[in-house]
């Protein structure tokens, strides 16, 4: 494995429902495989509950957000971490004008996840207009929304 830096402001960008993701490091090696990822949320509706294959670290940067894990919910302020355990439903929600995250995700599945879905799923619209987008692509990366 070799050293990689990346600058302020770099990184594959995926904009989705919940922000923009932008890609930092993907990770892989003997012990295992994890990625890195800035995220950028504004003030929007909530990405309806999902599961998803991968764990998930969301270390709030900046804002605040409520993050809702398994049914239960969490005012996360800046220096505030939340893990979204994989196979349990989770989202969050940005309280206020934005937030700023870091986000960690276990294996290498989160990135290809979150650059199909910004490519195949329309930005700007609410999530019950681009139902059947969502749907497609989740069911590739076997993400599921919660209760369906």
């Amino acid at each position: 494995m070799s050293t990689t830096y990346v600058r302020p402001n770099e990184g594959q960008h995926s904009p989705m429902i919940d922000g923009d993701h932008v890609a930092k490091a993907a990770v892989k090696d003997a012990q295992g495989a994890f990625e890195v990822f800035e995220v950028i949320a504004p003030a929007a509706p909530m990405t309806p509950p999902h599961v998803s294959p991968w764990s998930g670290v969301l270390y709030l940067l900046e804002g605040r957000i409520t993050a809702y894990v398994d049914g239960r919910s969490y005012d996360v302020e800046p220096g505030g971490l939340v893990v979204f355990p994989a196979g349990t439903p989770g989202t969050f929600e940005v309280v206020g004008d934005s937030a700023r995250a870091l986000a960690i995700t276990t294996g290498d599945g989160a990135g290809r996840f979150f650059a199909d879905f910004a490519s195949s799923v329309p930005a700007g619209q609410p999530a019950a207009d681009s139902m059947a987008a969502i749907l497609s692509v989740t069911e590739r990366h076997g993400v599921a929304l919660a209760g369906g």
